[in-house]
């Protein structure tokens, strides 16, 4: 497996223009060859590409423009070996997530295996958890799955909702302080935040039950537990919270590690390091791609 710097060498060696686009189609390749049905990367340059405050870049997250990229990469895939997805992004909208998770099915059935080379938080770990199967490595890592509404978590804020009816019943005095608090948020506000908190819930429950939970027993049970594990606000330190392979395992999702197999991990990791090194390189904030040439690339 080519470590980051020969994977740099390896760029620096061709020296063309797109360098960094053979070089990462030739991982591809490889990597499709070996598991022996059609990959897609999903690659979001988040950990580079920020603004000068640390904010990511809008772009680089999850939104619905992507259903053109993945149109664009689909468009000459086979459709009867199902799907591999290499995931790496900060999470996104969920409406969007819905979007990519249903094309996805429509295109491959339920045959989708999500493959995490580093993270997939947030709604990324929503598409992970609609998959078959979910390979992490080691250091690979999902998130909790708790929407973010206008920047604000929104378990966080009906968590301080029922904190604050509970001191108001106690001490009534205390709705003056609360006032103020709640007094921030615009009309209709937290009625957005039930909403987005329970249609999350419902939609990787739904998903979980009907693919990688599907023929077991108290299907509906274990895919409960498992979205209560990935929304566990109290149980997390923030929306950016780790949930490591162990972790994963215990919660009941369906993951293999990527170190059990030898030769994917290699070619998974090669894979990993084109696109980080393609990101530190270019202007690139986000690239959706398959092993044979299609490219769909969002840069600042």
């Amino acid at each position: 497996m080519p470590t980051w710097n020969e994977i740099n060498s390896e760029i620096d060696a061709i020296s063309d223009d797109k360098a960094c686009d053979g070089v990462r189609q030739k991982y591809l390749s490889q990597l499709e060859g070996y598991v022996g049905r059609p990959v897609i990367a999903y690659y979001s340059g988040f950990l580079q590409k920020r603004d000068a405050s640390g904010q990511l870049h809008p772009e680089s997250a999850i939104t619905d423009l992507d259903m053109n990229g993945l149109m664009a990469v689909i468009h000459n895939s086979p459709r009867d070996k199902g799907l591999d997805v290499l995931i790496h992004t900060p999470g996104g909208g969920i409406e969007a997530t819905r979007g990519i998770v249903e094309y996805l099915y429509k295109m491959f059935g339920l045959d989708v295996r999500v493959i995490v080379p580093h993270m997939a938080m947030s709604a990324g770990t929503m598409i992970a958890c609609a998959s078959r199967q979910i390979i992490l490595g080691k250091h690979s890592c999902l998130g909790p799955t708790d929407p973010q509404v206008r920047g604000l978590p929104a378990m966080g804020v009906l968590a301080e909702l029922d904190r604050a009816i509970a001191e108001i019943k106690a001490e009534p005095l205390k709705q003056i302080v609360w006032s103020q608090v709640f007094s921030k948020y615009p009309p209709a506000f937290i009625m957005d935040c039930e909403r987005q908190v329970e249609g999350s819930r419902e939609m990787v429950a739904a998903w979980l039950k009907s693919n990688m939970l599907k023929g077991e027993e108290k299907a509906a049970e274990k895919a409960k537990a498992i979205v209560s594990g990935l929304m566990d606000y109290k149980g997390t330190t923030e929306h950016s919270h780790h949930f490591l392979i162990d972790k994963c395992r215990a919660i009941g999702l369906n993951v293999l590690a990527l170190e059990e197999d030898q030769k994917l991990q290699e070619a998974v990791l090669s894979v990993h390091h084109s696109y980080v090194a393609t990101f530190a390189r270019t202007d690139a904030i986000k690239i959706i791609e398959n092993a044979i040439g299609a490219n769909w690339t969002v840069s600042a």
